[in-house]
This record gives C-alpha cells, structure tokens and sequence, in this order.
C-alpha cells in the first residue's frame, strides 16, 4: 500500500504552554519535532492553566507549526482530588471525542498528564486502527496511594489500576523514563517487548568541553545573583516542582542549624504543595531561606547557573513512581547535586558511581551539613572539574540532541496504517 502522503499525530497532554517549565516542555519540544520532519501535528490541550485555572489561554493557536485546540472545563485547580478527578475525567472526554472525529489520523502519543490521558489515546487508537505511543512520566494511582491519599485497594484504586492495564495492552509501544519505571510498569502487564527506556533531555544545554565552555560555566548565574542579592555566598539550590513526592525537611531542618554561617544560603526556586514548609519557616524568621517562583525557560541557564550544589530529593516510596528530573538541568548547568533519597534509584544510581556529587538519606540531618560543609570547603576550581563531570555525561549519554531524536524517531518508526 502506498504510504499516506500527509501523516496526522494527534499529542493529548494537561498542558500546552509557549512557556512549560516541567516535563510539559519535553512533550512540547517533541511535537514541534514533529512538525518539522514533516507531519501534521494536533495538540489536545487544557485551555486553562493547571496551576492557576484564572489563567486561560487561547482556544486555538499555531505555534511552531503545531496546530493546538485547548478544550474548556478541563481545569478546575488543584484543591480537592474530587475537583481534579472532575476535570480530568471531562478532559478525556473531550479528547476521546475530537479524537474519533480527527480526520486522516495517523498515530496517537499520550502523556500521563492528566493521568487519563492515556487511556483516552489508547479508546482512539483502537477505535480508529492507529498506532498509540504511551508516553509514561509519573505514576498514577501509585503516586495518590504511596501519598496516603488513596487507598490502595479502594475501587477507585481498582479502577484506575485496571485503565492503567488496558492502556498499556493497547500501546503499540510504551515509554517509561527510567528501569524502575519500567520494572513498576511490566508488574502491571507484561509489555516488556513494547518498551523503551527514554529518560527526559535536560532543557537548557550543557558548556562545550572547551576554554570557552569553561568561562562559560564558571560566569553562569552572575546575573542572577546581583539580581536577588546572593553576592558571593555559597548557593544552595532547589529548582523545580516542591512536590510531596520530593521531601525537603532534612534539608530545611539542616538550614536551621546553619544559620549563624551567614556565607550559605539556600534558595527554592518553583512552587507546588512542598512550598508552604519553606514559606513556613521563612515567616518564623528564617534568614538563610529564600523563595522565588518558577524562571522561565529562557532563563533557566542563568538562574541554575547561580548554584554552587544542587539538590534533588526523591521519597523511599515513591521510586519508579515519579522521576527525579531536576538533576538533568543540574547537570546540564555544570553544578554539583546533593541527592536525598535510597540508593536504589534512578538518581542514586548516577551521584555517586558517577562522581558528580553526594547522597544522603532523608532524615539524616547531619549528613547533610557534612555533605554541604566538605562542598563549602573545596576551592571553585574542584566544585566546576565536578560539575564539568555531571556536564560530560550529559553531552555524552542524555543531550537533548539525542534524547529528542530518538523520541521522535520512536514516533517515525511507529506503523502508518491510520485512517
């Protein structure tokens, strides 16, 4: 049969934004991807932001020759679970419904945001015949039960566990960011055969292994400093979600105990549920702390620049669950990482065996002054060879160039048989 002239893709995804700062902006980038090895592409959408529903943005819009329809009603804020099941039930809806009425449609990808997401790709890709690609950022229900929000063996636990299976039987292939996302996936059904491991590219891009990549990576975050008075005090960051999922209380509680070393600061850049206990310890009168919002992607070079030791934080329960992306722009800025959390994980398998940083449990207070103090204590010179290390692999193993190839080269490769 001769191959479809025009190749349609049809994305479903929570959010859609000219300015994603999270994982959105992976799903953003390999949509315009895309659109420029030639395929029709057509986003499915919220027309409200996830965070902040009052914001709204337009109904339809080109961007980067990606054709974007935002469907209403499917945002309500995140201030109940019941609102949230609410609309991301209506969303699926919707994106079940325009897509069964798309026309030429070739292929379907699907991210696990809002968690239905997939599910709904999956109702289109068997309804309409056409390949759907699962593409697997977080877990849920796990996450709600490993919360303690849920109950695992609750009905709505049951019936989100059985979408999760019937999704996975149907992709035609399934994309987990890392093995112990992937080995939680095949418990669930046995699709090893279907899988591919692709962890998100960092989204900013890391200094050339040059004299000018040097200079470039020991002047980055100046600016970004004088900006919010950090001076030449050493920077202890956190740059991203402050979700549950990544607790930062050993690391607040180790603040506590440095804030008479005046020359560390810790700074939180970013916003979700784990902010309020930085707000909290601010207001009482914390002086080492300081919060800031989410920078925007054309910032982020700079602001994750101004770091000398970044930290990640993944929780013991929640491993294969959700994926500890921050240490990707860490790495990609050329900065040491502090990792809270087990060994045993996607981070832990790469801070230590790989030299770029510490790991310390949660809980361990001490260890983690140790950790910052022995990072205080090394000349710039040491701390930046560290970084250029976490860079290297990042040039070497999960560039952008190579991750965002071979993601849509996935895409490419997927059957064209759509109607």
């Amino acid at each position: 049969m001769e191959r479809q002239k025009i190749r349609r893709l049809l994305l479903i995804a929570q959010v859609y934004a000219p300015d994603a700062t999270t994982l959105h902006q992976h799903f953003d980038e390999l949509a315009e991807e895309m659109a420029r090895r030639g395929w029709d592409v057509r986003v499915l959408t919220s027309s409200r932001a996830y965070d902040d529903p009052r914001i709204r943005f337009p109904a339809h819009e080109t961007l980067n020759g990606v054709h974007i329809r935002r469907l209403p009603l499917s945002s309500f804020g995140k201030r109940s679970i019941s609102l949230r099941l609410l609309a991301q039930s209506l969303f699926m809806l919707q994106a079940v419904v325009h897509g069964l009425l798309t026309p030429g449609l070739t292929a379907v990808v699907a991210s696990t945001s809002p968690p239905f997401a997939g599910f709904g790709g999956a109702m289109i890709g068997f309804v309409r015949r056409v390949p759907f690609l699962w593409w697997v950022m977080d877990l849920n229900p796990d996450q709600m039960v490993a919360a303690g929000k849920l109950r695992a063996r609750s009905l709505l636990v049951r019936f989100c566990d059985w979408m999760n299976r019937t999704t996975l039987q149907l992709a035609a292939k399934v994309v987990p960011l890392d093995a112990y996302m992937a080995e939680r996936l095949v418990r669930k059904a046995n699709v090893a055969a279907k899988m591919v491991v692709i962890p998100p590219w960092p989204l900013i891009e890391p200094p050339a292994d040059d004299e000018q990549g040097a200079a470039r990576l020991a002047q980055a975050g100046q600016s970004f400093r004088g900006l919010h008075d950090l001076g030449d005090r050493f920077v202890v960051m956190y740059s991203g979600n402050h979700a549950i999922q990544h607790p930062l209380d050993t690391l607040l509680d180790a603040a506590a105990c440095l804030q008479h070393e005046t020359r560390i600061v810790f700074v939180f850049i970013g916003a979700g549920a784990g902010k309020a206990g930085v707000e909290r310890r601010i207001a009482a009168g914390a002086k080492n702390l300081v919060s800031l919002p989410y920078q925007p992607h054309n910032a982020l070079e700079e602001s994750l620049g101004a770091a000398d030791l970044h930290v990640v934080s993944m929780g013991a329960d929640v491993v294969g669950i959700v994926h500890p992306c921050k240490i990707y722009g860490a790495m990609a800025a050329g900065r040491p990482v502090l990792f809270f959390g087990p060994r045993e994980s996607h981070a832990g398998a790469i801070v230590e065996p790989r030299g770029i940083g510490w790991r310390v449990e949660h809980g361990d207070v001490e260890g983690t002054i140790a950790a910052i103090h022995e990072a205080v204590a090394m000349d710039a010179e040491t701390r930046l060879a560290i970084g250029r290390r976490a860079a290297e692999v990042v040039v070497a193993e999960i560039s952008r160039r190579k991750l965002l190839t071979r993601m849509a080269d996935l895409v490419d490769g997927l059957p064209m048989q759509g109607r």
